[in-house]
């Protein structure tokens, strides 16, 4: 009859009506009862089915790969049909009988054994797979094989052939040897589902027990408390993770520093990561080492390097976005009258050195193209020794040419007339007649008026400024102004001062052709003559050698006054000579006890003292103070008449003509390193931002053409109209003199009437012409 298996694996005989034999031993019936060992020869219908169940029903009713508690139980007694031939119990051959003789016809290679499951507990040794990859029972209870259909003498690839059947030996593998049945009832296992398991508490209700656990117990155990322990630690790990660490890092970590830029992290001005090819840092990586310190002319200090440039890396650019601390203009320079426009294009590395060019290429309506940039709003530093090596261009023997090394304050921006008017070249920070236009107050005083420039149209006038934009006298609610204020509530007077390194030039005198560098520092308010010191102590400049440098005979003009050392330079260290390179610097303290120190080819040249700028009462001008603004490096190469007599015949022969800077280093006091051109006691980011047209239209001359709307310009509160200029009341002594007059001051939110009161000592025989000559009021400002 068809056998019948639990397992994934049954086989039925390739003919219907083969039977073991009723009187064959089977050894894994021996506990089996004669009524059990009887059904063993009872015909059970099974259906044809396959493997995978598909959903078909014995004729019981229940599922052909369950089927009921009897059925499981019947193929349990059933496995002996599972047997290879020659193997029994104990996998002898002959235990088995005579029934496993391969030449019985009761049984056929298609019911060779895929493993056998004759005890509870089965070892390793009496489970064996199939050898082939696939086995199923087809629709007529015939065998197939993964591998194709299998005939009478052999099972799949590695199945019994009819050699090792008679051999009587197997030899199963050790994948076979572990390859169990999908059927736990084969390994011996009770499936009964009212079988009980260890498990079963788990998930079997209990309303007894679960009516006690509700009623609830105690949390004071060992192990409650362990457990209120560990939750408070998780608590608190969290808390401390998500709330406590940020605030730790807040208020522990170091203040952020924008190294001169608007962000964090150091980006600049443009929105630029301070990055260069190969080199990233402000200290490049190919200074040498014996760079990184400086001794101080001054006082005798070692200075720590804070920044350099080597120029090495050849083939940089400088367009806007190209450096992170360089720029490039493009702009004519008509503040002081170029010839040239400055192109980008003209600036760029070569052979280890910065290479700037100025040719006689036609360009925008100008005749020549030059080269310009600078550091400006990008990097910045205030105070310190600033030093570069660098090959004039040219010969020494043509002049007319104009290269330069400087610095300005951080409030202008070079060749941008809009930010400059009202700031350059002004160091100041007093409330007086120095910071109002052309240096004059009420007509006065009288030195503004005639120690300036005789020849018209200037006349006598002292100066043609139009007042300091940013002075200590800015009306304290006034919005415009960067600060800071100062203890007194005033403003700190601002402004755009000028420090040059080197401006060269070849000079045509009496004695032949003379090539020289200007030193210099630029000064605002002026003295009467532009005379900057009689130094009769000798305390307020110095000439370290009369025969290299002398005080420059050019002392100033109505729109800035100098104070500049002329030195010789070396006639080799230029382009078209041999061409050796020269160092330049200059080393300075701001304030108004600070100092400017000179060096000139590697030697100190001179210096000038804060003293040499000291207060002037007859021009109602205070001190002018070293300067204390954030300052940018500026480095060109242009002409201009304005500088000096060109000599253009010799200057045909030497087209294009190159000045070459090996290096540009900063240094600084490491007790006082003070970088950035947006510092906390010294702001001008907020204030680019508000003029921020003026900062990026070089077409912009003067403030009053800034475009609408923008902050109106700062005022000045010594800047009054007088709603009577007459006397209301004079009371006269010998030497008084007492003033009562009603003015409108440009400080008052709302314009009103104000009575001012001033007295004077002054020294007269008639009143009268005393008070024609001094308007009504002469200095309101003094009783502010």
């Amino acid at each position: 009859m068809p056998s019948k298996s639990n397992n994934n694996y049954a086989f039925g005989p390739s003919n219907s009506n083969a039977a073991i034999s009723s009187n064959s031993h089977n050894p894994f019936i021996n506990n089996a009862s004669s009524s059990q060992q009887q059904q063993l020869h009872q015909p059970r219908p099974t259906p044809s089915r396959s493997l995978t169940g598909g959903g078909a029903t014995s004729p019981s009713g229940h599922s052909p790969l369950l089927g009921s508690y009897e059925d499981r139980h019947h193929d349990d007694l059933s496995q002996n049909r599972l047997l290879g031939p020659n193997m029994s119990r104990q996998g002898s051959a002959d235990s088995m009988g005579s029934r496993y003789n391969p030449n019985s016809p009761h049984l056929s290679p298609s019911t060779q054994p895929l493993y056998r499951s004759g005890s509870p507990t089965p070892s390793s040794s009496d489970l064996h797979a199939p050898a082939g990859p696939y086995a199923s029972i087809n629709s007529k209870g015939g065998y197939r094989g993964g591998a194709g259909a299998v005939g009478a003498t052999s099972f799949g690839e590695k199945g019994w052939s009819a050699q090792n059947n008679a051999s009587g030996s197997l030899a199963p593998s050790i994948s076979d040897k572990f390859s169990l049945s999908p059927d736990p009832a084969s390994w011996g296992a009770n499936v009964a589902l009212n079988h009980p398991e260890p498990d079963d508490y788990l998930h079997n209700p209990d309303p007894k027990r679960d009516r006690k656990y509700d009623r609830g117990g105690t949390i004071f155990t060992v192990r409650g408390l362990y457990n209120i322990g560990c939750i408070l630690i998780l608590v608190l790990a969290l808390c401390t993770l998500f709330g406590g660490y940020p605030l730790i890092s807040f208020f522990t970590r170091e203040p952020p520093n924008t190294l001169g830029g608007y962000n964090l992290g150091g980006i600049n001005g443009t929105g630029q990561v301070a990055t260069r090819l190969g080199n990233f840092n402000l200290i490049d990586e190919d200074t040498p080492a014996d760079a990184y310190t400086y001794t101080s002319k001054w006082t005798g200090e070692t200075w720590d390097l804070v920044f350099s440039d080597e120029f090495n890396l050849d083939g940089r650019t400088f367009w806007p976005g190209d450096d992170p601390f360089w720029e490039a203009e493009n702009i004519h320079y008509w503040g002081t009258n170029n010839l040239e426009w400055y192109d980008p294009r003209s600036i760029t590395t070569e052979g280890g050195n910065l290479k700037i060019t100025l040719t006689n290429s036609p360009q925008k309506g100008l005749n020549y193209t030059g080269g310009l940039m600078s550091t400006w709003n990008k990097f910045c530093f205030r105070g310190g020794y600033i030093e570069t090596s660098l090959v004039l261009p040219g010969t020494s023997s043509v002049y007319g040419l104009w290269p330069a090394v400087w610095t300005m304050g951080n409030l202008g921006r070079m060749g941008y007339g809009g930010t400059l008017d009202g700031m350059w070249p002004y160091s100041y920070d007093s409330c007086d007649t120095g910071t109002m236009p052309n240096q004059t107050l009420n007509g006065g005083p009288n030195v503004a008026l005639t120690t300036g420039p005789e020849q018209s149209p200037f006349n006598g006038s002292l100066s043609y400024l139009t007042g300091q934009r940013l002075s200590s006298c800015t009306c304290p609610d006034d919005p415009t102004h960067p600060g800071p204020k100062k203890a007194n509530g005033d403003f700190k007077g601002r402004a755009a001062p000028e420090i040059d390194l080197i401006e060269a030039q070849v000079l045509q005198t009496d004695h032949g052709i003379v090539s020289e560098v200007s030193q210099s520092c630029q000064w605002a308010p002026f003295n009467p003559y532009y005379y900057f010191s009689t130094n009769v102590s000798g305390t307020d400049y110095q000439i370290m050698d009369d025969s290299m440098t002398k005080i420059n005979t050019y002392l100033g003009g109505v729109y800035q006054q100098a104070t500049s050392g002329v030195s010789y330079t070396d006639p080799n260290c230029y382009e078209g000579n041999t061409g050796c390179f020269s160092i330049y610097g200059f080393e300075y303290a701001h304030g108004d006890e600070g100092y400017v120190w000179w060096v000139n080819d590697g030697k100190p040249a001179w210096w000038i003292a804060g003293s040499a700028m000291k207060p002037v009462p007859e021009a109602d001008v205070g001190q002018r103070p070293v300067p204390y603004e954030p300052m940018y490096l500026i480095v060109n190469l242009g002409l201009s008449e304005n500088f000096g007599a060109i000599d253009y015949e010799g200057l045909e022969q030497l087209w294009p003509v190159h000045m070459l800077i090996d290096y540009i280093r900063v240094y600084q006091d490491p007790k006082a390193k003070d970088l950035g051109c947006d510092p906390e006691d010294m702001p001008t980011a907020s204030y680019i931002e508000m003029y921020k047209e003026a900062y990026t239209n070089a077409n912009i001359s003067t403030f009053d053409q800034i475009p609408e709307p923008h902050p109106p310009k700062p005022k000045n509160r010594l800047d009054v109209s007088y709603a009577e200029n007459r006397v209301l009341e004079a009371n006269a002594t010998d030497f008084d003199v007492v003033f009562h007059c009603r003015v409108v001051a440009e400080c008052d939110l709302e314009p009103g009437f104000h009575h001012l009161s001033l007295r004077y000592t002054h020294e007269f025989t008639n009143i009268h012409p005393f008070l024609v000559h001094h308007l009504c009021p002469p200095t309101p400002h003094r009783s502010r």
